[in-house]
């Protein structure tokens, strides 16, 4: 992945973030400086997938302890469970979000009555370890699903789940990534993935930047494409991985996968472990974010709905588990049947 950009960082007086919703007209960096700025940023979308809310989440919190005028750990620890509840609001259904605001909660936990000082600098390190994690595991992602890839696929994918959706180099596209870099000769469709695009404007951005063959299409195309044969496999990320291996992603994958299954052709998640929630027994138990209606009505300052006709947004759908061909972790393939499956990986990482 090129050095010349990136999606998230730690910084000594900011987080500093690229700015996602201006994107691919402008790089344009936003410097965040307290919870408030940083929640807002994961609520309208200036940074979002599901790993990278995560690491905005941790460093969230580590600037809230930095801004804190608390002289005492305790009255940090206040202002720290404040900022973990607004953080919390922001997104539902990426997993990733709270399991980074608790194990940020595990630091302060272990430090309080301890020194102030201590638990900032604590606070800081695990933001940074948190990111730094998702770079490796995304590697690793890209390094386990390549055994996926045949040479010469056309690989069809949907929203963004790439460096711009973690800390760097991306689930699926990482996969994508690890594809081209062993020079197997693919090439990659993205949906534009309405409504808010994140096919057409990111994944196109990145993959381009890489000099990766990148086409989009729009969400209405892909089962033509299958049909005619045009596409080998598809490759998404996710948002949140119940425990039996149903699959929470942007709205619109579900209906890819099912026309993936009616014309044989894999269809295969790409996502960290910290995106699998053995708390979630099924997909019935994901909670699905509902965004407002401006982001399906209007385009570009232009009404596409006339004014008083409702609009549905939800955000994300579940796929089931009999529809998905495996899963990519870190740690390695999982086949189904995925519930058993998940369960030893998760373990074994106990």
């Amino acid at each position: 992945m090129s050095s010349e950009w990136f999606t998230i960082a730690w910084r000594d007086d900011a987080v500093v973030m690229l700015d996602q919703r201006r994107l691919p007209a402008e790089e344009h960096y936003l410097e965040l400086r307290d919870v408030e700025e940083i929640a807002f940023a994961i609520e309208d979308l200036a940074i979002r997938g599901a790993p990278a809310i995560g690491c905005a989440a941790a460093m969230g919190i580590a600037r809230a302890a930095v801004v804190s005028p608390a002289s005492d750990a305790q009255s940090l620890i206040c202002d720290l469970e404040s900022a973990r509840e607004r953080l919390a609001r922001t997104r539902p259904t990426a997993v990733n979000l709270f399991w980074a605001l608790g194990r940020m909660s595990e630091i302060w936990n272990a430090h309080e009555g301890r020194n102030v000082e201590a638990l900032r600098e604590a606070l800081i390190d695990e933001a940074q370890h948190i990111h730094d994690e998702d770079v490796r595991n995304c590697r690793a992602i890209g390094a386990a699903g390549l055994e996926l890839v045949p040479e010469g696929a056309c690989v069809l994918t949907h929203c963004n789940a790439g460096a711009l959706a973690t800390a760097g180099y991306g689930t699926a596209l990482g996969v994508i990534r690890a594809a081209h870099d062993a020079g197997r000769g693919i090439e990659v469709l993205a949906d534009e993935t309405r409504p808010f695009l994140q096919g057409a404007r990111l994944t196109a951005w990145e993959l381009q930047r890489d000099r990766v063959p990148i086409t989009v299409i729009t969400d209405n195309m892909a089962g033509h494409l299958m049909c005619t044969g045009q596409v080998d496999l598809v490759v998404v990320g996710a948002d949140r991985i119940a425990a039996n291996g149903d699959v929470a992603n942007k709205i619109g994958t579900y209906a890819l996968a099912v026309l993936a299954r009616a014309h044989e052709i894999p269809f295969y998640v790409a996502a960290p472990r910290t995106t699998i929630d053995l708390e979630t027994p099924d997909g019935s138990a994901i909670p699905i974010e509902e965004r407002g209606r401006d982001e399906v009505a209007i385009l570009a300052d232009h009404a596409l709905v006339p004014a008083g006709v409702p609009v549905r947004h939800p955000a994300f759908d579940v796929t089931p588990a009999h529809l998905v061909s495996a899963i990519v972790t870190e740690a390695g393939i999982l086949q189904a049947p995925f519930g058993p499956a998940i369960a030893r990986q998760m373990n074994s990482e106990a």
